[in-house]
């Protein structure tokens, strides 16, 4: 995969266990992409990022980086999210950060049961 596409990024969130998406009226009908009921991610605001949890560490890490892939979002910067412009990274990284910001939220079961399933998956 190229440079991701919103379709891309769409795919990638619901990939993982238990995702679903979840518009939100008040927020202007926003995507959001939950795991039992905890959100980790929504699409931008008609642009061509996606917002997704992060820890705080992880966050600066970015934003020192790449300023120009890496961004503060409005209103979740404070809690660590960081907004992703994906058509500027690769569909490989950006697969990592959606999948770090799944584990970050998803219940401890749900993860170890992904990372079985996974490893078994390469073992075979």
């Amino acid at each position: 995969m190229g440079m991701p596409t919103e379709h891309d990024v769409r795919a990638m969130l619901l990939d993982l266990p238990e995702a679903e998406e979840v518009v939100v009226e008040n927020w202007g009908d926003q995507p959001t992409y939950r795991v039992r009921k905890k959100m980790f991610a929504l699409l931008g605001y008609g642009a061509d990022t996606v917002c997704l949890k992060a820890t705080r560490e992880t966050q600066a890490a970015l934003v020192e980086e790449e300023p120009d892939v890496f961004l503060l979002p409005p209103f979740f910067a404070r809690h660590g999210w960081i907004d992703v412009v994906y058509a500027k990274v690769t569909g490989e990284e950006l697969g990592e950060l959606i999948e770090d910001a799944w584990r970050l939220t998803a219940p401890k079961r749900v993860v170890k049961a992904y990372d079985a399933e996974r490893e078994a998956a390469e073992d075979a």
